[in-house]
């Protein structure tokens, strides 16, 4: 398997580079089975590190519990609409989420 031509294939089609693609890929090709994620997850693991905040203090700025945010982090529940909008506001303009405080 050329890693490095799927690897190009699949970040040219998706139009950006695609970080850990490649080790996904090698891991892949070993049969090594790694975690699997779910958006959700990945779009609040992204919005907290847009805003450089501990679980503790995300879940506060969203008024969430911060069990419950682990939950959805960690993939046992899934987030409400509303927490997926204001993940999306935190990725694409963090200043607005923490101008709140």
């Amino acid at each position: 398997m050329d890693i490095d031509k799927i690897a190009q294939a699949i970040e040219a089609d998706a139009g950006e580079p695609i970080e850990g693609l490649r080790q996904s890929l090698a891991e892949m090709n070993t049969g090594k089975i790694a975690h699997q994620y779910t958006p959700e997850q990945l779009l609040l693991q992204k919005a907290r590190q847009s805003l450089h905040l501990t679980q503790t203090k995300f879940a506060k700025l969203i008024d969430t519990p911060v069990a419950t945010l682990r939950d959805w982090e960690q993939g046992r529940f899934k987030p409400a609409g509303s927490a997926l909008v204001l993940c999306k506001v935190a990725i694409t303009n963090p200043n607005v989420l923490l101008s709140i405080n």
